[in-house]
């Protein structure tokens, strides 16, 4: 019997001056255990006058996840990190009841050919942790576990399996896993995951139910104890997913929340730009992404 509940391909989307893959929420499937979106950004090669530009802009209720293959991103928000994040590591930042950041191609690179390409997911924050302070933690690509197994190479970017921890502090129940491997291996891993679970296939394909999957699709399990696949020659996958919250959670432009009044009093701090609630970006204060209007029917 198949273990395949449902097959999400991804859908282009707009990041304002950035073109994006979008995985999740799907009409379908809003949620894998805790994680709500994920973002494929690139690969984007970038001329000399091009660079990613994503002005201050808020989140609320959730944790952002950005994990880069190329390419470079000067993180700063208004708690006054200012990071650049390069592939391998992991920049984890915690918005609870409101953060500002912004993402923009280093000043050292803005006038260089350069190409983008990563993650970029959202983990919703347990009930009892919706309104915590803020908080941001980058994580070193050395730092993050990493092994050989089953003829394969593996990361836990984040949470609990393998009998593995990653230092990423996460909030709830959840893994984020990477799978390379350069020959043909059959991967057996359900044993090790729990919950909800889901694949996406970078490069490369893989088999599994007697089907073959290609790059740019999610594969949502049925049953993570079963999840067991052959991956093809030159093939990245990652797998993601652990234990979904009870209550529902609602999404607004870049708000996550379980309780739909704490989203509209957000999208009314953002729109008055009350500096209580969403401070500036430290280093980046002369610019913002408005609040969108809704659009008309």
């Amino acid at each position: 019997m198949s273990n395949t509940q449902l097959i999400i391909e991804e859908r282009a989307a707009d990041i304002g001056n950035f073109m994006v893959g979008r995985l999740l929420p799907f009409r379908q499937k809003r949620a894998v255990g805790p994680f709500s979106f994920i973002d494929h950004m690139g690969p984007a090669k970038m001329s000399k006058k091009e660079n990613l530009d994503v002005a201050p802009h808020p989140h609320i209720g959730l944790s952002t996840l950005t994990y880069l293959f190329e390419g470079s991103i000067q993180h700063k928000d208004s708690l006054g990190s200012d990071v650049e994040i390069k592939p391998g590591a992991v920049n984890w930042m915690t918005a609870g009841k409101g953060v500002v950041h912004s993402e923009r191609t280093p000043e050292y690179l803005r006038n260089t050919e350069k190409t983008l390409h990563g993650l970029q997911i959202w983990v919703a924050l347990p009930k009892h942790l919706e309104q915590m302070e803020p908080t941001f933690e980058h994580i070193a690509e050395e730092d993050i576990p990493h092994w050989s197994e089953q003829g394969a190479q593996f990361k836990l970017i984040a949470g609990k399996a393998f009998d593995r921890t990653s230092p990423v502090p996460v909030h709830s129940e959840l893994y984020f896993i990477e799978i390379k491997s350069t020959d043909k291996q059959q991967i057996t891993i359900g044993e090790d995951l729990y919950g909800e679970s889901a694949l996406y296939i970078l490069n490369g394909s893989i088999n599994a139910d007697g089907y073959n999957y290609g790059p740019k699709q999610i594969l949502v399990a049925k049953d993570s104890t079963l999840c067991s696949f052959e991956m093809e020659p030159e093939t990245t996958v990652y797998i993601f997913g652990g234990i979904p919250f009870e209550e529902e959670r609602y999404i607004h432009w870049n708000f996550v929340n379980s309780d739909k009044e704490i989203i509209e009093q957000a999208k009314k701090d953002w729109e008055n730009q009350n500096l209580k609630a969403f401070p500036k970006v430290i280093g980046d204060e002369n610019d913002y992404v408005p609040l969108p209007k809704p659009r008309r029917l």
